[in-house]
C-alpha cells in the first residue's frame, strides 16, 4: 500500500498524484483519460482502461482422457479462444470429445481444424447477454419440464416423458452460459457497470441458476421413472392429489422467481406459507398409497416434486440478503 497526501489548489480543487510506475504500466501519458467511480463503501476507483476493448483470452490444452471436461472448464472460466493442440495427429475419439463439448456450450464454435490442432472460439458478446435474461430463459425451460413431467406421470405418457429428458441438455447449456457470463462480469468490473450488476448480484444469480438447474434435474428423474414404469393403473383420486401437489409447487417456484426479480420480501415469504397445504396433500397421498401396488413408484415421484418445492424455498430465501446488500 502506498500513502499519499491530498493537496488543494488555490481554486479549491483537491488532487493527488498518481504513482509513476502504475501510470507507465497502464500506458498513461499527459492528456490520457481515466474513469473515476465511487464504490458503495466510499472508495474511489480509478480505471485506466475504461474505454479499451478487452483483449480475447486464449488458452491451449492438450488431448487427454478428460478433454471434453477441460474444454467446459475453460469455457466457464471465460476464455474466448480454446486451442486443442497435439504434437501428433488428433485421433477421432478426441475430435468427437471436442465436438461433443462444443455442442454443450452456447456460442462455442470450431473455427479452425487440421490434423494436429482444433481451435474453438466463443462468438458471443458478454455485454449482449444480461444474466437476468439468461436465467429467465433457463427457468422457463425448467418450469416447463416440471409441468410436463407431472403430466406424463398422470397420463402415463412415455413420449412426453422422453421429451422432458431431452430438454435437460438445453437447461444445462444455459446454466453453463450463465456461469461464464457471471465470471466474465466479475473479472471485468466495467462490464458489470454497463450491465448494472454488482459482484454480490453475481453470487445470487449463480445460486439461483444452480437451483433452477436442479428443478430441471428433479423433473428428469420423474420422467425417467415414468419411462421405466410398467403400465399399471393408478387410482384417479391419487392422480388428482399428485396434480394438486404439482400446482402448488409450480406456484411456489413461479412466485420465488418473481420475488427475486422484484426484491419483494412478502412474495418470498408467501412461498414458505404454502407448506401446510403441501404437508396436507402429502399425508393424504401416503394414506392412499399404503394400500396400493404402485406405492414405491408414486412415492418416488412425489418425493421429487417435494424437492422442487425445497428448491423454491431456497430461491425465495435469496431475496432478503439481496435486498439488504
Amino acid at each position: 500500500m502506498e500513502l499519499r497526501k491530498i493537496q488543494r489548489t488555490q481554486g479549491g480543487t483537491f488532487f493527488v498524484c498518481l504513482p509513476k510506475e502504475w501510470a507507465e504500466k497502464n500506458g498513461l501519458t499527459r492528456g490520457s483519460v481515466v474513469a473515476l467511480k465511487e464504490a458503495p463503501d466510499g472508495r474511489l476507483v480509478i480505471d485506466p482502461k475504461y474505454e479499451i476493448e478487452r483483449a480475447p483470452q486464449e488458452v491451449v490444452i492438450k488431448p487427454s482422457p478428460y478433454l471434453d471436461r477441460e474444454i467446459i472448464g475453460k469455457y466457464l472460466l471465460g476464455y474466448d479462444i480454446i486451442k486443442v493442440e497435439s504434437k501428433e495427429r488428433i485421433n477421432p475419439e478426441d475430435r468427437e470429445k471436442v465436438k461433443r463439448a462444443a455442442r454443450r456450450l452456447v456460442g462455442l464454435e470450431i473455427v479452425e481444424e487440421d490434423y494436429a490442432r482444433i481451435v474453438l472460439q466463443c462468438l458471443l458478446e458478454p455485454s449482449s447477454l444480461p444474466p437476468e435474461k439468461v436465467l429467465r430463459r433457463e427457468y422457463s425451460i425448467a418450469a416447463s419440464m416440471h409441468r410436463d413431467a407431472v403430466t406424463a406421470f398422470v397420463d402415463d405418457d412415455k413420449h412426453l416423458a422422453k421429451n422432458v429428458i431431452a430438454r435437460d441438455d438445453e437447461v444445462n447449456r444455459l446454466y453453463f452460459l450463465l456461469v461464464r457470463v457471471l465470471r466474465t462480469v466479475i473479472q471485468n468490473p466495467t462490464l458489470g457497470e454497463k450491465l448494472g450488476i454488482r459482484p454480490i448480484d453475481c453470487l445470487d444469480y449463480r445460486l439461483t441458476g444452480s437451483l433452477v438447474e436442479s428443478i430441471g434435474d428433479q423433473s428428469v428423474q420423474i420422467a425417467k421413472k415414468v419411462v421405466a414404469h410398467k403400465k399399471v393403473g393408478i387410482n384417479d383420486n391419487l392422480k388428482k392429489l399428485v396434480s394438486d401437489l404439482h400446482v402448488i409447487v409450480y406456484e411456489a417456484h413461479e412466485t420465488a422467481m418473481k420475488a427475486l426479480s422484484t426484491h419483494n420480501i412478502s412474495l418470498a415469504e408467501s412461498v414458505r406459507e404454502l407448506q401446510p397445504k403441501i404437508t396436507d396433500i402429502n399425508e393424504k397421498i401416503e394414506k392412499i398409497v399404503s394400500e396400493k401396488e404402485n406405492s414405491q413408484y408414486v412415492l418416488a415421484v412425489v418425493s421429487h416434486v417435494n424437492r422442487i418445492y425445497e428448491h423454491s424455498i431456497d430461491i425465495a430465501d435469496l431475496v432478503i440478503p439481496r435486498l439488504s446488500a
